[in-house]
């Protein structure tokens, strides 16, 4: 019988808030756990905080903490693979970097996920402390044995951007929870809570120039006759009479809200997989997206694509998403797209592409 692979992951984004990549990360050490042929670490690279890691993880699963700044790693990391991840977490057959960063290590494979690489075309939009990002995900895409993505979409541009071999980039789609096929609109109770208008239109994820809610915003303004635009997640402030931000929430809140919408909505100028629009399609919602090459993939003819930028063709399809209900044909072939995205299948890919690292 093979010995189980063993598996360091990188469990930083499972600490704060947990928006599309921590979602990700946990769902996949999740499965992980559960898979005899994989024997799971995780260790968290943070000065502070990193104890929390043990109760985040699954079940039975080992964690290693590393009390030193990320910000000093990284500045290390850019001028030299040192020090290497073994000296701080032991020996290990896989090192996955889930989050853009690829520690370096002496004997152990690196795999490597990169969400999106909307930050090479917008570096201004980077804080301060992620100046070096791009320079450090290009150093750790070189480094790394194999390099996953969410998407075909953002393959292709790794690939172009990196100058990476096809054969090095593997697609690792994300997945869905079964309970979003058995969500609920929100309780009278939960929308006094969180502030719900009656009729919503939602944006779910947190601020930032990529999710361009500007473009969103004015569309919102020159459309008449729409319902108010919620906002869902952290880092938004504005609010007035037609836009409410509702802030993070947690898994089960956010399931019933967006069961609520009359639709919801994403206008990201770019996107690496777009976890919302799978978990809208799955509980019935109408979905309307900017046409980018990610969103149309994940979508899958499911969600009405938008021209990017373009504030008319964004408020008609506002307006024409909640024209029309959806045929019980069409919500049944919605479903049907989103229960082919499983975390499972996630771990699987992925478990795959640590077998391909290793050689």
């Amino acid at each position: 019988m093979t010995r189980p692979v063993k598996v360091l992951l990188d469990g930083t984004p499972l600490l704060g808030s947990r928006t599309g990549i921590g979602r990700y990360t946990a769902a996949l050490a999740e499965e992980l756990a559960s898979m005899s042929e994989v024997d799971m670490r995780a260790v968290a690279f943070t000065l502070r905080g990193w104890r929390k890691l043990r109760k985040v993880l699954p079940h039975g699963a080992r964690s290693r903490g590393m009390p030193v700044s990320a910000r000093l790693l990284r500045r290390c990391w850019l001028r030299a693979p040192f020090p290497p991840i073994e000296l701080f977490a032991g020996l290990t057959d896989v090192v996955h970097g889930t989050n853009f960063v690829l520690p370096p290590a002496l004997r152990a494979a690196g795999v490597l996920t990169i969400h999106d690489l909307d930050f090479l075309d917008s570096p201004g939009d980077l804080p301060p402390s992620d100046e070096q990002l791009p320079l450090l995900v290009a150093k750790s895409a070189a480094r790394a044995d194999v390099v996953c993505t969410p998407t075909r979409a953002v393959a292709d541009v790794v690939i172009d951007r990196f100058g990476l071999a096809t054969d090095k980039v593997v697609v690792t789609p994300l997945g869905i929870d079964l309970a979003w096929f058995t969500a609920r609109p929100p309780s009278e109770a939960l929308r006094r809570r969180v502030g719900l208008p009656k009729e919503y239109l939602l944006f779910v994820g947190a601020a930032g120039p990529r999710k361009a809610l500007d473009w969103l915003q004015k569309a919102h303004e020159n459309t008449p006759d729409l319902p108010p635009l919620v906002l869902a997640g952290p880092g938004h402030n504005r609010a007035d009479s037609t836009v409410t931000t509702i802030g993070y929430l947690s898994d089960v809140d956010l399931r019933s809200v967006v069961a609520g919408a009359s639709a919801l909505v994403l206008p990201s100028r770019d996107e690496g997989f777009g976890l919302p629009v799978l978990e809208a399609l799955a509980c019935d919602v109408p979905v309307v997206c900017s046409d980018v090459p990610a969103l149309r993939e994940v979508a899958g003819g499911h969600a009405t694509l938008v021209p990017f930028g373009n504030v008319e063709a964004m408020g008609s399809a506002l307006t024409e998403a909640l024209a029309e209900p959806l045929s019980p044909t069409a919500l049944t072939a919605r479903r049907t797209h989103a229960a082919g995205f499983t975390w499972r299948r996630t771990a699987e890919l992925t478990v795959a592409a640590y077998r391909q690292a290793i050689g």
